[in-house]
Parts: structure tokens; C-alpha cells; sequence
């Protein structure tokens, strides 16, 4: 395992820490496929009830490491997918702990959670549009799943940042507590879990997601086909550019 990705396990309960805190925890191909792995292995081990996921220092994870390993835009894509689906095949349940900001495909990785406990201060941000992109990792129906169609647009076009209190009127999280109390509440929520009837918490994870993340495969898809493209598109360099140099951009289109 990389260093890209800590792991603990402590009374049942695999925590999975992003450990790239030098760069806000974004992160790439690599450590996505990691990700995923590790989820589908915990699913498969009986000692493993809860999987929590967070990350290492001030933010959850802003996405995807502009500047990291060289990788096609399918198998960026691929690799995004690929634990998104983890999460939501998983029998067990998966908690994110949104201690910071969370961003890009992070935020389909928070929302695939079966739970979501996130700190005051702490922001979800779809910024895809701003370099030329469309939202991925399944956000195009995850976000607008849980907060409805207006205000994910409002998200997706205008980057609208929404943070921990807003998300939680709008239901996007399961609870929202001051910084010093996240940890503590994500222990008790992961306890309480473990400590569970595994196979009837596994039967009404599949009845919900069978309910409500009947979209999600289509939208994997339909991200991928229209992503692969755009991450090959003059406005997305433009935009990557931009942001790089810290100005405005100025698209062709």
C-alpha cells in the first residue's frame, strides 16, 4: 500500500486516511484504484464491519491531482469510477468524515457513502465548469439526488460552495458537528454500526441504494463519455492554465 493512503483497523472498524496533505489530499490514479481495493477487500473480510474515510490534516480531499502521474483521460475516469462503485456495491456500510474541504470527484466520493458526518466549517465545491469540465465521479446524480435539481445546478454552473450547516438543511449529510466533536461522533456512529446485526444492515443498505441510486451507473457513464472528451478540450487547458496562474480564464467557447 501506498503512503498515499493510510489504513488503521480498530475494533472492526477500517479507517482509511488520504494522506496527501501537501496537496489538500487530492489524488490520483494510483491511489483510486488503492482506494477502491480497499474497500472491496474490507467488504470480503469478516472482521471488517464499518469502513470509515477521511482525510489528513485541514481538508477531506479537493479532488484530483492536477499534476500527478501522466494517465489517460479514460483511465482517470476509470479510476474515479471504480470506487464510487466500490462504495455503493459494499455490503458494509461506509462512513465519510468531511473534515475539511471537499471538492471535485471528492464530493462523489463523500456522497456514495452510506453516511456522512462533516465539520462546521467544512464546504462541499463542484468547480468542473471553471476548467472546462463536467462534474464527475457520479455527482450529476448524487448531488441533485439528495438537494434537487436547482440547487445542483447552482453548484455545477456557478461553483456555489455549500457548507457544513446548509448541507445539512439540504440533506446532503447526516449530521455536522464543531471541529474538537467530529471525531468522537464518527467513533460513535462507527461503534454503533459495528456492533450491529451485519447482515441486516447489509440487506438495508442494497434496499436504499436499490431505491434511490438507480441513476448513478448512468451518470458514471454519461460523465465518462462527455469527461474524456473535455479533458482533451483547448478550455480545459485554458482553464487548467488559469488556475495554475491564479487569473481569469479565457475560453475559446
Amino acid at each position: 500500500m501506498s503512503e498515499d493512503l493510510l489504513r488503521s483497523v480498530d475494533s472492526g472498524v477500517l479507517t482509511i486516511t488520504i494522506n496527501r496533505p501537501q496537496r489538500m489530499n487530492a489524488f490520483g490514479v494510483s491511489a483510486s484504484r488503492e482506494l477502491a481495493a480497499l474497500i472491496t477487500e474490507a467488504d470480503a473480510d469478516p472482521g471488517i464491519r464499518v469502513v470509515v474515510i477521511t482525510g489528513q490534516g485541514r481538508a477531506f480531499c479537493t479532488g484530483a491531482d492536477l499534476a500527478g502521474e501522466p494517465a489517460t483521460p479514460q483511465e482517470a475516469l476509470d479510476s474515479v469510477n471504480s470506487y464510487v462503485r466500490a462504495i455503493a456495491s459494499a455490503s458494509i456500510p461506509v462512513i465519510a468524515e468531511v473534515n475539511g474541504p471537499c471538492a471535485g470527484m471528492a464530493v462523489g466520493l463523500a456522497l456514495a457513502c452510506d453516511l456522512v458526518f462533516m465539520a462546521e466549517d467544512a464546504y462541499f465545491l463542484l468547480p468542473f465548469v471553471g476548467i472546462g469540465l463536467i462534474p464527475d465521479a457520479g455527482t450529476t446524480a448524487l448531488v441533485p439526488g439528495v438537494v434537487g435539481r436547482t440547487r445542483a445546478m447552482g453548484m455545477a454552473l456557478l461553483g456555489n460552495r455549500v457548507y457544513g450547516p446548509e448541507a445539512l438543511a439540504s440533506g446532503m449529510v447526516t449530521a455536522v458537528h464543531p471541529d474538537a466533536e467530529l471525531d468522537g461522533a464518527v467513533a460513535d456512529a462507527a461503534a454503533q454500526l459495528a456492533a450491529g446485526p451485519r447482515d441486516a444492515i447489509a440487506a438495508t443498505k442494497r434496499a436504499v441504494n436499490a431505491a434511490t441510486l438507480d441513476r448513478l451507473d448512468g451518470a458514471l457513464q454519461r460523465e465518462t463519455a462527455a469527461q474524456v472528451e473535455l479533458l482533451e478540450s483547448d478550455d480545459h487547458r485554458e482553464g487548467v492554465a488559469a488556475m495554475l496562474g491564479k487569473r481569469r480564464p479565457a475560453f475559446a467557447r
